[in-house]
């Protein structure tokens, strides 16, 4: 089985057309994980991307991610899933929380639902290479490139192959008459650029005002944090101040390749 992690973003919608026009092998399907927590332009992409492929694309969900925030409760009732806020601690020092909302959110209901196309159970055992992954991985992104933890499972990264970078997916999309697709993070992702923030406060307003009000929740109620105090920017203040004040001072440096989840959000 060869199937497209598909994020529906630039370098992932790229593979899947390029698929579609013949130029690169067949495929058995694409998965698509929702948070439940996407830009509104990113859903509306994914409702134009999907019948132009000739292969299903599969929507696979663990839950709304945001009332796991504000519950801290994961929507099985269980453990809640670490997200990497950004922390002042109790002792004041500053850190960075775990990461466990890609493999919650983005890969175990991936895993699940391969499983499911295969006629397996969760326990199941499966061949190894049974499956090839595809992920849109670009040449500019080669740091983010991992081998697939699963032994039945082939990881394949086609545009490297192809030594095709970001910004040459943008120039085949255009070149061949198609949208420019959007980013596919979420909306209150803590590994959101300086620039990614200013867009969506200047551009999408009602998403950065959902944004705001998230990052105020981290703070108050079940979902304030155990171990200190978190927020949304690095700068580790309110969101809506934070990116006010982005703009007049240096901002830390973060490395958003090796960070930006596990390579399957945003491609």
């Amino acid at each position: 089985m060869k199937i497209l992690s598909l994020g529906a973003g630039v370098q992932s919608t790229t593979l899947a057309l390029m698929v579609a026009r013949g130029e690169l092998s067949p495929l058995d399907g694409a998965i698509f994980s929702d948070t439940q927590w996407e830009p509104e332009s990113v859903y509306q992409h994914l409702a134009w991307l999907t019948p132009q492929l000739p292969f299903p694309v599969y929507v696979v969900t663990a839950g709304n991610i945001v009332e796991a925030i504000h519950s801290r409760r994961n929507p099985t009732g269980g453990r809640y899933v670490a997200i990497p806020w950004f922390t002042v601690n109790h002792d004041g020092s500053k850190g960075i929380g775990r990461r466990q909302c890609t493999s919650e959110y983005k890969l175990t209901p991936i895993m699940r639902k391969l499983r499911d196309l295969l006629g397996v159970g969760r326990r199941g055992r499966i061949k190894a290479g049974t499956v090839e992954q595809w992920i849109g991985i670009s040449t500019d992104e080669a740091s983010r490139m991992k081998d697939a933890r699963q032994k039945w499972m082939t990881n394949r990264w086609p545009l490297v192959e192809l030594g095709m970078s970001r910004a040459d997916c943008l120039a085949w999309m255009e070149r061949h008459g198609y949208p420019r697709p959007p980013k596919s993070a979420c909306l209150g992702c803590p590994f959101h650029s300086q620039k990614t923030w200013e867009t969506m406060r200047d551009e999408q307003p009602a998403e950065f005002d959902q944004a705001c009000e998230i990052d105020a929740v981290l703070r108050t109620g079940h979902a304030r944090g155990m171990r200190g105090v978190e927020y949304m920017h690095p700068l580790r203040i309110p969101l809506r101040e934070a990116v006010e004040a982005g703009q007049r001072a240096p901002m830390p440096l973060i490395n958003l390749f090796e960070n930006e989840c596990e390579g399957m959000c945003g491609v």
